[in-house]
């Protein structure tokens, strides 16, 4: 017989160890918001994962940030696609520490966006590397992202962060903008009414993805703030400002995956 119950309730790691402990197969569901992953367990082990396009370990590891939504077991289900290797008391392990990392991380590094760039400091300091910092150090040419190098490494783009992490505290590398993907030109052509509509629009899809996470609070402030900047006549500039500050809410509270999923889903609204 399925079951179901909130997330808010019973958070992720709780529910699995539940049911793991029985040693069941079947597939939890859960949906928060837009947000939808699936994780299956053979025999109480936990074998495969897939949230939005993120699939294996890393998928758990988005999963079990969430704070809200609801989830249904389905007793039974199974499947023959294995993309997780690690046990369950390790992977919940480093889903904690992971959760925890980030809101460290994300202090340097908002956004997996960011373009990292050689400071003048970082091309005339001579310093000790790990091997893993160089594969890092000769991939960037300061033209791709860091999830473009993440894919280019073969790394989740939160791997990346960490090694960039002790890079940019050091004053070696600096990140810069990009919004090059963003289609934030056609912010230009909109009337004032039309900006407007589209700052709701952009902060709706970041209280969509926040729900009641407790940094929730920060999209309506952010919000309130560009709205005032809008009526002082900076326009389209306050809607750019607007998507940079909620990308950076989205990512401290749920980290580089849900940055990523918020700006696409602000492309498609620019892109309507």
């Amino acid at each position: 017989m399925a079951f179901q119950g909130s997330l808010k309730e019973l958070p992720l790691p709780d529910i699995i160890q539940l049911v793991s402990v029985s040693g069941k197969t079947g597939a939890f569901v859960l949906e928060s918001g837009q947000q939808r992953g699936e994780i299956y367990l053979r025999d109480g082990e936990i074998v495969h994962a897939v949230a939005n396009d993120v699939q294996g370990e890393e998928a758990v590891y988005e999963l079990a940030i969430l704070q809200e939504g609801e989830f249904t077991f389905m007793p039974g289900v199974e499947t023959e696609v294995r993309t997780v290797k690690k046990s369950n008391t390790n992977l919940l392990m480093e889903a904690a520490r992971r959760i925890d990392e980030w809101k460290v991380l994300s202090k340097r590094i908002p956004s997996t966006r960011l373009i990292p760039i050689f400071t003048n400091q970082g091309s005339s300091t001579s310093v000790s590397f790990t091997p893993n910092e160089w594969a890092v150090i000769c991939k960037i040419d300061e033209r791709r992202s860091i999830e473009e190098l993440a894919a280019v490494l073969g790394l989740s783009p939160f791997e990346v962060c960490k090694l960039l992490y002790g890079l940019v505290t050091a004053g070696l590398v600096e990140l810069k903008e990009n919004l090059g993907q963003l289609q934030v030109d056609r912010l230009q052509q909109m009337s004032a009414a039309e900006l407007a509509a589209a700052a709701e629009q952009i902060e709706a899809q970041a209280r969509d993805l926040l729900a009641s996470h407790a940094k929730a609070p920060e999209v309506e402030t952010t919000a309130q703030r560009v709205r005032t900047e809008m009526e002082a006549g900076r326009g389209a500039d306050a809607i750019v400002d607007l998507i940079r500050s909620l990308e950076q809410v989205v990512s401290s509270a749920l980290g580089p995956n849900q940055s990523r999923a918020f700006l696409e889903r602000v492309n498609q609204l620019l892109a309507a």
